[in-house]
This record gives C-alpha cells, sequence and structure tokens, in this order.
C-alpha cells in the first residue's frame, strides 16, 4: 500500500485524527507499507492506541485504502 497524502481526497479535514499525521508529525512524502504493517496499524488503531489511517484515495478507493 502506498501512502501519499498528496493523493488523499479528505486531506486537511482528517488528517489531525490519522495515523501518520500523528505517529509522523504531518504529512510525510510517500510512503509504502506492506500487508504486515498495513494490519499492524489496524491492530494499534482497533485497541485505541492510535488513530486510524485516513487515507481515501479516490472514488474508487477500495476497503483496504481506508482503515
Amino acid at each position: 500500500m502506498l501512502i501519499d497524502c498528496d493523493t488523499c481526497i479528505v486531506r486537511g479535514e482528517a488528517c489531525r485524527d490519522c495515523f501518520v499525521t500523528v505517529l509522523l508529525d504531518g504529512p510525510p512524502a510517500p510512503v509504502e507499507i506492506d500487508d504486515d504493517e498495513h494490519a499492524a496499524i489496524g491492530s494499534l488503531a482497533r485497541a485505541g492506541l492510535v488513530p486510524p489511517l485516513r487515507l481515501v484515495t479516490g472514488p474508487n478507493a477500495g476497503k483496504r485504502d481506508i482503515a
């Protein structure tokens, strides 16, 4: 999964409660995470330890792009 905040259609309104902003202190350059890392982020978010990844890349974004 490629996380590119420049392509996120909810950028701005969802940034303050997004995993990327909280953990990395703002939108970084594009970051690629693998399936295991994506699952770990989801587990941490479900446990309430970090906010979820709020990335939405467009109208055809699959459920996997939205944590």
